[in-house]
């Protein structure tokens, strides 16, 4: 074979061989795993619940109580389930003093802005219980969640890899799916709102008469303009 030829076929296999190299197979062991990997927050379905312990003596919610269940009214409005279930015990001591504290339950309900037809009274088995047994509220909502942290499933001395320890990131993980107000904000974003026509019409006013745009400064708001 000719030597142009040759050197022809040689450069042609060579660049058959470098179009199949897979260039991201290669990894660098000092470049960390994601944490958001290995701890994922997982959005689900879940009940909130709330317990109101009650006596056998008591026939009216204390004030503390009632103040509970507003607060979880008002987190029953915001996530916008279809129905509140109050949950009676049934065949526990406090039977009769449950249901007539149940009144108070609903009241407390209605004056936080729950519709009555969104409040369902329903029993639970509570034979032969004794003591304070909870009058429940509850109602199905979405969480956010991860897996429990603190699993250490590798030594932490060992770090020829340099990458990070397993529970690395956990808390965080956690906390953040604990601080999210909105779970499905964590699967999409947001729809936009419609624009402030007016508000549009007078900053573009503002801006062709060369007027400020930027909003006033709160009389609070300190000066350093020294």
């Amino acid at each position: 074979m000719p030597r142009p030829v040759l050197r022809l076929a040689f450069a042609l296999g060579a660049s058959l061989l470098a179009a199949c190299a897979d260039r991201h197979s290669i990894e660098v062991g000092s470049v960390p795993d994601d944490y958001r990997t290995r701890h994922p927050i997982v959005v689900d379905e879940d009940t909130a619940l709330l317990e109101i312990p009650v006596t056998s003596s008591d026939i009216r919610l204390s004030v503390p109580a009632k103040g509970r269940i507003e607060d979880f009214a008002g987190q029953f409005r915001a996530s916008r389930s279809a129905a509140m279930r109050v949950l009676l015990p049934a065949g526990s001591a406090n039977e009769r003093a449950a249901e007539l504290a149940s009144r108070d339950v609903v009241a407390t309900l209605r004056h936080a802005g729950v519709p009555r037809d969104r409040i369902l009274l329903q029993p639970y088995h509570a034979d032969g219980q004794a003591g304070a047994v909870p009058i429940r509220l509850s109602y199905a909502t979405l969480a956010a969640k991860t897996a429990p942290c603190g699993r250490w499933p590798e030594d932490l001395g060992e770090t020829s890899e340099n990458k990070q320890y397993f529970n690395f990131g956990c808390a965080s993980q956690q906390n953040l799916a604990a601080q999210v107000a909105d779970p499905r904000d964590l699967l999409g974003p947001r729809g936009r709102s419609p624009i402030d026509a007016a508000r549009r019409t007078e900053m573009l006013e503002s801006y062709r008469t060369g007027d400020k745009t930027s909003s006033a400064a709160p009389a609070v708001e300190s000066d350093y303009d020294w």
